[in-house]
């Protein structure tokens, strides 16, 4: 994934933690790959108030959608830091993961599962207390949640050691998740450094994914503020490629833009849960990505014989807030609709997941591959009779000169 072959990097969101009684939020940018820390007041939000303060909802038309589906049967597997499968928003949503780092925080300690389950928290959140009415509401609230421990938080005093040690984490990962049969593999995460590019592996895995049935979604990166980088595994040739808009639906300034950009999604200032049972408000790309992931669990809920290469046509086709020209590097097609997706996908024939297309392994310098059509297609035969015809026009030419050649030499024995 990137030239030391480390894992994936957490999208943040950085958060700002809404505490129940006090009037002061401290706010934490526990995920922070390009921000430091921030302190900011905000007004105090009890836990029956979280719902209000839920805006990503129906920014993406999620309860549209819930008068079809919620997500009953679905499978998201969440590849990152591991989830709180104790967190009351989340109790029986949760299924038994894997760990495939093996070391760093665990369950209690201060840094362990704070990103993953904020990610979860968006996807699949189902609330608690009387009728489930507090906490967070996940835009599939009846989707299972697959975790998949792929890399440690950023303040994890073993991150280093599990970058260094783990690095193939992401690809295992991305493999094992599709094996278990995961409608949805969401990755919020990303490698958006200076030395990023395509690694073979985790590029074969999310290949595998695909042709295993499984919709691959991540975070676009988070340096729109930084020179637009490229970054993985969000580039890669099939995955959902997730841009972060804000409450008036533009473009969040720390939102990536690039040419992969598929759809975009609610990523400034949404309310995320955390282990310590605190509600949060965070921003990052890893957020939008969380929420698209959620929507694709819708539409895999009510269409799931359509392979993962027509939910996402499907995803970009009937987006909101369109882009001039159909799309663009900031918003992709526009703000991901579940409900619509959901309508159009009734229409749609469900066809067999074609293999997607494997990227070449290194630069290449020269001509391409052969073209298989059009006028491209018969120039190599056609190359092929032109040489024929040369080679026969030599000889002849070859077999015309011999015998003048002959008769001179006959011709001057007899002069002398």
């Amino acid at each position: 994934m990137n030239t030391t072959g480390l894992p994936a990097t957490a999208n943040p969101p950085h958060a700002r933690r809404t505490r129940r009684a006090a009037g002061l939020v401290s706010a934490l940018s526990a995920f922070a790959v390009l921000c430091a820390s921030l302190l900011l007041t905000a007004p105090a939000a009890h836990a029956d108030e979280v719902r209000d303060r839920q805006w990503g909802l129906d920014a993406v038309g999620a309860r549209d959608a819930w008068n079809t589906t919620r997500g009953q049967g679905v499978t998201v597997a969440v590849l990152d830091t591991g989830v709180d499968a104790g967190h009351p928003d989340l109790r029986g949503r949760v299924l038994k993961g894997k760990d495939l780092i093996g070391f760093g925080a665990r369950r209690g300690d201060e840094y362990w599962a704070r990103h993953g389950t904020a990610m979860a928290g968006i996807i699949a959140g189902r609330g608690h207390g009387p009728g489930d009415s507090e906490g967070v509401l996940g835009v599939a609230p009846e989707a299972r949640i697959l975790p998949v421990r792929v890399l440690l938080e950023d303040d994890d005093p073993q991150r280093k050691k599990a970058r260094e040690e783990r690095g193939e984490a992401l690809a295992e990962g991305i493999r094992w998740a599709a094996d278990q049969g995961a409608d949805v593999i969401n990755l919020s995460l990303g490698d958006d450094s200076a030395s990023a590019h395509p690694d073979p592996a985790e590029d074969a895995a999310v290949r595998y994914a695909l042709g295993k049935g499984s919709v691959v979604v991540a975070s676009a990166g988070n340096g729109g503020e930084d020179g637009d980088r490229v970054s993985y595994p969000a580039a890669y040739p099939g995955v959902i490629a997730v841009t972060a808009v804000d409450r008036t639906g533009r473009r969040a300034p720390f939102s990536t833009r690039r040419w992969y950009a598929t759809v975009s999604a609610p990523g400034h200032d949404v309310i995320i849960t955390y282990p310590d049972r605190e509600y949060y408000e965070g921003w990052g790309t890893s957020a939008a990505a969380a929420f698209v992931s959620g929507c694709v669990a819708l539409v895999r809920a009510a269409h799931p014989d359509l392979s993962p290469a027509q939910v996402k046509e499907l995803i970009a086709q009937t987006a909101r807030n369109t882009p001039p020209g159909g799309r663009s590097d900031d918003l992709g097609s526009g703000i991901v609709d579940p409900a619509a997706a959901i309508e159009l996908g009734t229409k749609v024939e469900p066809r067999p997941q074609r293999p997607v297309a494997e990227a070449y392994p290194k630069e290449y310098f020269g001509a391409g591959p052969a073209p298989e059509r059009g006028y491209g297609g018969r120039l190599a035969p056609a190359a092929a009779v032109a040489g024929l015809l040369l080679v026969l026009c030599a000889v002849l030419l070859y077999r015309g000169d011999r015998p003048a050649e002959r008769q001179g030499e006959r011709t001057g024995g007899r002069a002398a």
